[in-house]
């Protein structure tokens, strides 16, 4: 992720390394990395991150080291139509932009990541002219934080650094076990909600944060958001249904709970009778997961968040 990459650049900078940032700042066709991805170099040729999945990563790495001799930012197109690109091997049929800057100052890169750190959005303007960075706080880049997507425009590239996306997990069971390391590779913090201490221990969720409290408790402490999925995973009412109705009282983005089409019909009776409505009724996704004839607790963890990427990207 875009914060990781910076907060290695401010650790390599701490150690006194020159560093540069190179920025995905525009893609056409079958890109093979979105914009905004980025990867940092370090002045002996270290780096981390990716801009294209592999293919042109070596020129970037060379276009970083210039960039740190001579002070100059770079901006590199690749394409299939183009004699260098086919030569790094960018065959995929898409199109990518990518501007190299020298690293940012210290002082900046901290202030930066502390904010990221303490939870806040920041928007970062990058000036495709002289290369230097300030935090952007115009409708542009409120505009980039709401959508989550970069913005390219009027010689200046914005990069939107939010918070990571949340996932809840309700039930400290089985399913939870597999769903909690997938959640947090695809980039999400998961915290699982279970009373139940002998299901919710560090030993079933290495490296999971953990909450024994009542989940309608759990979650209001959490407060809950539009970048927060929630997803039950009890089979048992009266640990579920709490943690459904904070999640239809929030922006949640995404409300899944596990059960049979029969379990789910009285789950929608019991949310009526509690003066759910339909509309809130049907953000409810039940059984939870995407239908492709999961059976293990692995397979059905791939289903949801399957399902959570499909409402996340609305596809």
């Amino acid at each position: 992720m875009q914060g990781d990459i910076l907060r290695l650049a401010q650790a390599w900078a701490d150690e006194g390394h020159r560093v540069a940032l190179a920025t995905v700042i525009r893609t056409w066709g079958s890109s093979p990395r979105p914009a905004g991805s980025q990867l940092v170099v370090r002045d002996d040729s270290l780096f981390e991150g990716s801009v294209s999945g592999g293919c042109v990563e070596g020129r970037v790495v060379e276009a970083g080291l210039q960039v740190m001799a001579d002070g100059a930012p770079q901006r590199l197109v690749f394409s299939v139509s183009n004699a260098e690109a086919w030569a790094v091997g960018l065959a995929c049929g898409g199109e990518i932009e990518v501007y190299v800057q020298p690293g940012l100052p210290q002082a900046f890169l901290r202030s930066v990541n502390e904010a990221r750190a303490a939870g806040r959005p920041v928007a970062l303007e990058i000036s495709l002219e002289s290369g230097s960075v300030a935090r952007a706080t115009d409708a542009a880049a409120e505009a980039c934080l709401r959508s989550d997507t970069p913005g390219l425009e009027e010689g200046r590239f914005i990069l939107p650094l939010n918070p990571p996306l949340r996932l809840v997990v309700v039930g400290a069971v089985h399913i939870a076990q597999a769903l909690a390391p997938m959640a947090a590779l695809a980039g999400y913090a998961v915290t699982v909600v279970d009373p139940r201490e002998g299901f919710a221990r560090a030993d079933r969720f290495p490296d999971v944060a953990l909450s024994t409290e009542w989940p309608d408790d759990a979650l209001a402490e959490l407060g809950l958001d539009a970048r927060t999925a929630v997803v039950t995973l009890t089979h048992d009412p009266k640990l579920d249904d709490p943690a459904l109705q904070a999640a239809l009282r929030s922006e949640a983005f995404y409300v899944g709970a596990l059960g049979s089409k029969k379990t789910h019909a009285k789950r929608h009776e019991r949310l009526a009778a509690a003066g759910f409505d339909e509309a809130a009724r049907a953000r409810v996704h039940g059984p939870v997961g995407l239908t492709i004839g999961a059976r293990s607790p692995a397979e059905i963890a791939i289903s949801i968040l399957a399902e959570m990427t499909a409402v996340l990207r609305k596809s």
